[in-house]
């Protein structure tokens, strides 16, 4: 019997390795201990590369050669922003080539690459660091593991329901 492909919202135990095309490893988990459990859609992994996950069979290993627009895509020039340095934590010490996260107003943060530092004014781009790269992704997906099972009461009619005509 073929073990069933992997599916959106699955729960795997995986492992994989991202780099630029032809480089070195920006993150592997492929010698650790234990291989890394991640449920596609929750966050864990970027959405643009939970969808090459979809159909893998347990046990499959791929590289996937990934074109920016298929990966973290193109740099927008509109993410670069000067931001005045009052707006900044009086307790951050910036440094050029620093990646900083920032507090947005929802709540969230968000990363960015400081790129000049002024007297007054800091240079940000808050594009994906891996932005305009070609990208290797390497992957290999051990197991899926079982869906929570819904409790016995849930999700079926019950004798004695109250109906309504």
């Amino acid at each position: 019997m073929t073990a069933r492909s992997v599916a959106a919202g699955d729960t795997l135990q995986l492992r994989y390795a991202l780099r630029p095309r032809g480089g070195d490893d920006l993150v592997s988990n492929f010698d650790d201990a234990e291989p890394e459990t991640v449920t596609l859609g929750d966050g864990t992994l970027a959405p643009m590369l939970e969808q090459w996950l979809i159909d893998i069979h347990p046990g499959e290993r791929h590289v996937f050669l990934l074109d920016p627009w298929q990966a973290f895509g193109e740099s927008q020039p509109d993410l670069i922003q000067t931001l005045p340095k009052s707006d900044l934590p009086a307790d951050v010490k910036l440094e050029v080539d620093q990646l900083v996260e920032f507090a947005m107003p929802n709540g969230q943060t968000m990363a960015g690459h400081i790129l000049e530092i002024g007297d007054d004014a800091v240079k940000v781009d808050f594009n994906h660091p891996l932005a305009d790269l070609c990208i290797e992704f390497e992957v290999e997906v051990e197991r899926i593991l079982p869906s929570p099972q819904p409790s016995p009461a849930s999700g079926r009619g019950c004798e004695g329901d109250a109906q309504t005509d």
